[in-house]
């Protein structure tokens, strides 16, 4: 069985599975926090303290629940945050964040502002109910790349004394794996032209990451090489003898279009592994 219809199966499992836990469900009280602050200091300058923000949706009654901290795509330049329709009353937490924008900063700002987020809930989502060893990472195209290479790199969680193997998954939609096209043009580099460099999650490939799962659009439907990309990921971490990695190809769904069917794998995701882990 293909990859794309590997996908369109477990899609249709997971979208009666989303159905049913919603309807299951409906009548837990989410609540949300809006506009925290995830760095402090007198050092931030206004624009710091203008996106360097998060919020916190969560089952207001739940003990333990699971986290997903999830980042907006944009290409690293436009986008804001919001808690997607799909992972609404999951029995989970979303934590939606903001942060800094080229061109008002340059890389490595993009990927400074994931990890000072993430570290954020390791250290706060306790107080909500959750469980900080449940932490799982997503988001969709800039918000995939900035997913994997603070998982995959460990130097920028390792600035706030959080080891990123602490995280329980990595899941990001048609995310860059190669150097960032935005972070190529900063240093004049024409999009076209890939690049692995230190700020490319292929870089940083290890067997020892966090459990992984990768999903695009079609192939033919997707940004330019987005697929393939992934799968060449997918691939070295099979290579490197990674246990837990995982691709889906999303059969029909263009860039832009496959975040909606995703959202069912990422749920099911998340819950087979705080299966395991309990």
């Amino acid at each position: 069985m293909n990859t794309a219809m590997r996908a369109l199966l477990a899609l249709s499992v997971t979208l009666v599975l989303s159905i049913s836990v919603s309807a299951q469900h409906a009548n837990v009280d989410y609540k949300l926090d809006s506009d925290i602050s995830y760095r402090t200091g007198e050092e931030l300058s206004d624009y710091m303290r203008e996106r360097c923000k998060l919020d916190v949706y969560y089952p207001a009654a739940a003990k333990g629940f699971p986290t997903v901290v999830w980042f907006h795509g944009g290409g690293l330049k436009s986008g804001n945050r919001s808690v997607p329709k799909q992972l609404q009353q999951q029995e989970i937490a979303v934590v939606p964040v903001n942060y800094r924008l080229h061109p008002n900063v340059r890389a490595p700002a993009y990927i400074e502002d994931a990890a000072a987020a993430v570290a954020w809930v390791f250290k706060n989502i306790e107080k909500y109910g959750g469980d900080p060893q449940q932490v799982f990472v997503s988001g969709h195209s800039a918000g995939g790349y900035l997913t994997s290479m603070i998982g995959f790199d460990k130097r920028w969680l390792a600035a706030h004394g959080i080891d990123a193997d602490q995280l329980a998954g990595l899941i990001p939609f048609s995310g860059h794996t190669i150097t960032h096209f935005t972070v190529r043009a900063e240093r004049g580099i024409d999009g076209n032209q890939p690049i692995v460099d230190e700020l490319a999650p292929l870089y940083h490939v290890r067997n020892n990451a966090p459990p992984v799962l990768l999903i695009t659009g079609d192939r033919e439907l997707e940004m330019l090489g987005r697929y393939e990309e992934n799968a060449y990921f997918w691939r070295m971490l099979k290579v490197v003898g990674h246990p837990d990695a995982t691709l889906y190809e999303l059969d029909g769904y263009n860039h832009g279009q496959m975040a909606d069917p995703a959202h069912p794998l990422l749920i099911q995701f998340v819950k087979e592994k705080t299966r395991k882990s309990s």
